[in-house]
């Protein structure tokens, strides 16, 4: 039960750091490029209460662990109006790549941080109980931001990627685009919850980003262990 708990927090704590961080990003970078609105909301917080959806966050991510299938959810977005953007076309695309950038930035902190914390040698059974709980939070904080900055990336409303592509479209085509983000969660649901339960073993998702993830969490563990070796 100990285990359990322990590795349980070990996952929580740098997820809501991971997702805290890139929702602020992307208030921030609208606030750069000319949109206050998520300032004025007194969503530019690293409180994470400010970013909780009650359903998105918390009872569809805990309804889908007691069913034992894939879990995933979301947090409350960060509001941006576009109109209040200085180039609402180009400044949309910046402010969706806003959060997986910070995603990417945080994964390096991390990386820098394990380095730093991993004792000489890489002999980590000489850390304590709380010296691997935190080794445990950092190569998670790393893998979770690598995660999460590609899964944003991909191509479907209502995720990051699809602002960015949206506005690399020419306008009809972005307009043809756009109006798909009202079916965006169901279609998100079906790759991610519905076909892999009626297909066994077939996982959409991981086959687009899997191999990307793995390759660049191992390029952030051999930072890690550049800096380990200081």
């Amino acid at each position: 039960m100990n285990e359990t708990i322990i590795q349980a927090a070990a996952l929580i704590v740098p997820m809501i750091l991971a997702i805290v961080f890139h929702e602020v990003a992307h208030g921030l970078a609208a606030r750069a490029l000319g949109d206050p609105t998520a300032a004025e909301m007194k969503r530019l917080s690293l409180n994470p209460l400010r970013h909780v959806d009650p359903m998105g966050t918390v009872i569809l991510p805990g309804l889908l662990a007691l069913a034992k299938m894939p879990v995933f959810g979301w947090a409350k977005p960060v509001p941006v109006n576009f109109r209040r953007l200085r180039n609402p076309r180009r400044d949309m695309m910046l402010v969706a790549a806003a959060g997986p950038g910070m995603n990417l930035v945080m994964a390096a902190v991390g990386a820098v941080l394990l380095g730093l914390f991993l004792p000489t040698g890489g002999d980590v059974q000489s850390l304590s109980l709380l010296g691997n709980f935190v080794l445990l939070n950092l190569a998670n904080f790393i893998m979770i931001n690598v995660f999460l900055a590609l899964f944003n990336l991909l191509p479907i409303p209502p995720f990051d990627g699809s602002h960015i592509l949206e506005g690399l479209l020419p306008d009809s085509m972005a307009r043809t685009y756009g109006n798909l983000r009202k079916y965006g969660m169901l279609l998100v649901i079906l790759l991610i919850v519905v076909l892999p339960y009626l297909i066994p073993g077939f996982n959409p998702v991981g086959m687009l980003i899997g191999q990307p993830v793995s390759w660049l969490t191992g390029q952030y563990l051999d930072l890690a262990q550049a800096v380990s070796g200081r």
